[in-house]
């Protein structure tokens, strides 16, 4: 299944806003319209986000655009994956910007392939793993990171368990990761989100597997509600694993100082179109939050699994 394809000059993306109910695509056919899919996570996922970043810059070579002002636009619309604003310096920078977006797309195939590898070796027959949002073939081209884990593992064999959480206010979780695995035949279970750290008390998760959308000096950023996972992982002893590409990591900067994006209050407002709230609440809606390196096992990456740094 694949996220994004290049078509005649054309970028189309599965619209995962319409899934699990439906799955229909969206065509781009200039920059703009790939900054309005990254914003209303038309497509989204650090991965999927950073080549789609690309495609938008190919867009925008192919239609005479200025590329140094595009390349700002396209980087305001998601300020927090790394993947976005790596992909938009790699074009940018490149002699031919849609051969490099090409380039990238299938990279993005094996690089996530391998992550799968790799991270299978931490997988045992028997597992039960809990995973957070979706990083999964809908957040890359392809296969995804986490869940590639999980494909991986279950491709190999082994007999593995999946819960996923809902990962509220957008639900990618039981939207996306369930409605992945359930297509691969993969066994899961979707819980609350506040039922992680009672099934962690009573034995019933053998390991955590997250993504991630940057990688920094002293930990990750990733959806919020990550770290309330990552800490109960700590707390009972549950191994807890990020898997992410080496396009993900920023090893300038510290992850501390990571913009984190605040979206409407609308997400937490209305859920499935219901008001679920008084008229007038205020709301604090951050899309991220940070899990610090000390309780973090390791980093499955396509090279290896690395401890964070």
């Amino acid at each position: 299944m694949r996220t994004i394809e290049w078509e005649d000059n054309k970028l189309k993306l599965i619209d995962q806003t319409k899934l699990p109910d439906e799955l229909e695509y969206v065509y781009c056919e200039n920059y703009q319209e790939v900054i309005e899919a990254i914003d209303t996570m038309v497509v989204r996922g650090a991965p999927a986000i950073g080549i789609a970043a690309g495609f938008a810059m190919a867009l925008a070579y192919l239609a005479g655009e200025d590329l140094k002002d595009v390349s700002l636009k396209i980087k305001a619309s998601r300020p927090t994956a790394v993947n976005l604003f790596w992909a938009v310096d790699r074009v940018y920078n490149s002699d031919n910007p849609v051969n490099e977006a090409l380039v990238m797309y299938n990279e993005d195939i094996s690089t996530n392939l391998a992550i799968g590898k790799n991270g299978s070796k931490i997988i045992d027959d028997g597992d039960t793993i809990l995973t957070h949002c979706n990083a999964g073939a809908l957040a890359c081209v392809d296969y995804g990171t986490a869940l590639g884990v999980f494909r991986a593992a279950f491709n190999e064999g082994k007999n593995i368990n999946v819960i996923c959480d809902e990962t509220r206010p957008r639900g990618q979780g039981a939207k996306l990761s369930v409605w992945e695995m359930q297509n691969e035949g993969i066994p899961v279970k979707l819980i609350p989100d506040v039922a992680s750290g009672y099934l962690m008390s009573i034995g019933k998760i053998d390991k955590v597997v997250i993504g991630a959308d940057r990688v920094g000096k002293g930990g990750i950023a990733n959806k919020i509600g990550s770290l309330m996972v990552a800490l109960a992982a700590n707390r009972f002893n549950v191994p807890f694993y990020v898997a992410a590409p080496l396009s993900t990591f920023d090893k300038d900067n510290s992850i501390f100082d990571t913009k984190i994006e605040e979206r409407s209050p609308d997400e937490v407002i209305y859920y499935g179109g219901c008001r679920i709230c008084p008229k007038g609440t205020e709301v604090i809606n951050p899309a991220f939050d940070i899990v610090p390196s000390d309780l973090i096992t390791g980093i499955i990456t396509e090279e290896g699994i690395i401890k964070p740094f």
